[in-house]
């Protein structure tokens, strides 16, 4: 069962599906998933017990969808290359598409929305981080993760450090993803807006999403193993 205290972070763990109900409450469960419920419900201004009942009634009537690729057992090679054959390339090959309907998207309709500058400049400096992030895995530092595993006494410092970094840069992520939330009144476009101008929205709310679940599987799942 579920309480208020345990942390969204171990809900998550103990029933991936919960990160289902957390994305459509809008409760983070990567960066700031290591907090209790209740917490985390207040922030959204959400009552914790509304919450909790929601997750129960959800175990109980789908036990199976907590059931299914179980992360805590996977090996961290598996569930790196994993991180990289699906959120890697999610990211390679969405992020120029994003772009460009962002950028279209500011410059028809900035002139008379205001707020459009900042989502752009916003994005591109989500972007810019995400695409030198996900290098810097792949270049040095998810090798540097799998030598520790081979040898953990002669680089345990070094990846530690590493872990380190990497988390810090979600945390700066998960902060301007929120900011993106804000400036686009959660994601919601305006009364009458074009096609492309709701795509675009659509868009930016997906990759928080796969932001969020790509940063919980690194922050929550494979850096304890080192971290810890």
């Amino acid at each position: 069962m579920f309480t208020e205290e345990m942390t969204v972070r171990d809900a998550v763990l103990r029933y991936p599906a919960a990160s289902d109900l957390f994305k459509r409450l809008k409760i983070d469960f990567c960066c700031g998933g290591n907090r209790p419920i209740h917490e985390a419900a207040a922030e959204r201004g959400l009552a914790a017990e509304e919450v909790i009942t929601e997750l129960n009634r959800m175990r109980e009537a789908a036990p199976a969808a907590g059931t299914g690729v179980d992360w805590q057992f996977m090996s961290s090679r598996s569930l790196i290359e994993y991180i990289v054959n699906k959120h890697h390339q999610y990211l390679r090959e969405q992020l120029p598409a994003i772009t460009a309907n962002v950028a279209r998207v500011y410059h028809v309709h900035g002139g008379d929305q205001p707020h459009l500058a900042k989502v752009h400049e916003t994005f591109l400096q989500l972007k810019a981080e995400l695409e030198a992030h996900i290098e810097k895995e792949e270049d040095s530092h998810f090798p540097l993760i799998l030598r520790y595993e081979d040898d953990p006494e002669a680089t345990a410092a070094e990846a530690r450090a590493v872990v380190a970094e990497l988390a810090e840069e979600h945390d700066g992520a998960g902060a301007l993803l929120k900011r993106l939330r804000e400036e686009t009144s959660d994601f919601t476009p305006p009364e009458g807006a074009c096609t492309t101008y709701r795509v675009a929205y659509a868009r930016l709310e997906e990759l928080e999403s796969m932001t969020f679940e790509h940063v919980h599987l690194e922050n929550n799942v494979l850096f304890p193993r080192i971290a810890g």
